[in-house]
C-alpha cells in the first residue's frame, strides 16, 4: 500500500459532502453506478481487490460524477509501476481506512494503568484508470451498446444466493417488509413485480434488514418511521441492496416506498460527519455475512464473526 496521505484534510467531511450532493440530486451512489458504467461491478484496485466499505460509494459517486467507465482505480505510484502515467491535471479522490494506535491512561476509579485502543481515520489519493495513459488494456472496459441483459441469464445466481440463506420468506399481500419481531420477511407474489430483476433488487433490501437481527449481527433498530435509528437501518439496507445487486449484475433502483427515506438520510448526514462511514461499514458486514452463506462471495462465516465483533 502506497504511503498515506499527511495533509490536513477532512476526510470525513469531504465524503459526507459528496454523498450529500448525490442524495440531493436524486442519485444515490448505491443505486446507479454498475447501471450506466462501462463494466460495471464494485471499484477494484489496481491488482484486482474490490474496495470495501466507504470506499465503494465514494469511487461509484466519484465514477457516476466524472463519467469513468473503468472499476480501477490506483495511486500515481502504482500506475508508474505499471509503465503509466497519471494524465495531467487530473484531481484524484480520497480512498480511507481506519488505522489505530495504543495509548496508556490511569483509570479514574482503580488508579492502575490501562491501555485503550483508539481507530482514527486515514487516507490517500487515488485516480480511476480513464484518467490515466498507458495501462494494460484489460484496465480500461471495451466500448459496448448499452442492451438490457434478460433475467434467465443470470436467474441461476439469483436462485442460488436466496436458496443458500435461511430466512424465513413469505409471500402473499402488497407491501415488502421484514419484521424483526417475528423475524421473517414478507414480499408480494413474484408475479406483482414487472421483472424477476426487480423482485429480487427488493428482495435483497429486506434481506439486509434480516442480518441485523440480535442472533446474527445485532444492529439497533428504530421503533418508528422518522427516528434515526430507522432512518440509519433503512440506510444501511439500501447499501447492503447495493452492493449485493452490483454483486449479482442486478438493477437496484431506489423504489417509490423507500423514497421518503432519502430526507431523513440527508438530516443524519449533515448532523454527522461520521455517519455513512459507519453505514457504509455495517452494509460491508451485511454483505459479508450474506456472501458467506453460498458462493457469490468466498467469504467466510468467520470473517462474518470477525467484521461484526469489530463493528
Amino acid at each position: 500500500m502506497s504511503k498515506p496521505a499527511r495533509t490536513g484534510r477532512d476526510a470525513a467531511a469531504e465524503i459526507s459532502a459528496i454523498i450529500i450532493d448525490r442524495l440531493e440530486k436524486g442519485v444515490p451512489p448505491w443505486t446507479r453506478p454498475w447501471r450506466t458504467s462501462g463494466s460495471g461491478g464494485r471499484p477494484l484496485r489496481h491488482c484486482g481487490t474490490p474496495y470495501t466499505g466507504i470506499n465503494n460509494l465514494l469511487l461509484w459517486a466519484l465514477g457516476d460524477m466524472h463519467g469513468y467507465r473503468s472499476r480501477y482505480w490506483m495511486t500515481y505510484r502504482q500506475a508508474s509501476e505499471l509503465g503509466a502515467q497519471v494524465r495531467r491535471g487530473e484531481q484524484g479522490a480520497l480512498s480511507v481506512y481506519y488505522s489505530s494506535f495504543k495509548k496508556t491512561e490511569t483509570d479514574a476509579a482503580s488508579g492502575e494503568a490501562v491501555e485503550r485502543s483508539i481507530r482514527f481515520l486515514r487516507h490517500y489519493i487515488v485516480f480511476n484508470a480513464d484518467q490515466i495513459d498507458g495501462l494494460p488494456g484489460y484496465y480500461y472496459p471495451p466500448e459496448v451498446p448499452a442492451t438490457p441483459l434478460s433475467p434467465s441469464l443470470r436467474q441461476a445466481a439469483i436462485d442460488s444466493f436466496f436458496a443458500a440463506i435461511p430466512a424465513d420468506v413469505r409471500h402473499g399481500g402488497n407491501g415488502a417488509f421484514y419484521s424483526p419481531t417475528f423475524d421473517y420477511i414478507q414480499m408480494p407474489k413474484r408475479s406483482s413485480f414487472i421483472s424477476m430483476d426487480h423482485y429480487a433488487s427488493v428482495r435483497v433490501h429486506e434481506t439486509g434488514h434480516w442480518t441485523g437481527h440480535g442472533d446474527r449481527l445485532a444492529r439497533t433498530f428504530g421503533k418508528r418511521f422518522g427516528d434515526k435509528a430507522y432512518a440509519f437501518e433503512e440506510l444501511v439496507a439500501e447499501i447492503t441492496a447495493g452492493l449485493v445487486c452490483a454483486e449479482l449484475g442486478l438493477p437496484n433502483e431506489l423504489h417509490d416506498s423507500h423514497a421518503s427515506y432519502v430526507g431523513h438520510w440527508l438530516g443524519i448526514l449533515k448532523a454527522d460527519k461520521t455517519a455513512i462511514i459507519h453505514a457504509a461499514s455495517k452494509a460491508e458486514q451485511a454483505f459479508v455475512y450474506l456472501t458467506a452463506f453460498g458462493e457469490v462471495g468466498q467469504a467466510g462465516s468467520a470473517a462474518a464473526s470477525e467484521l461484526a465483533a469489530a463493528a
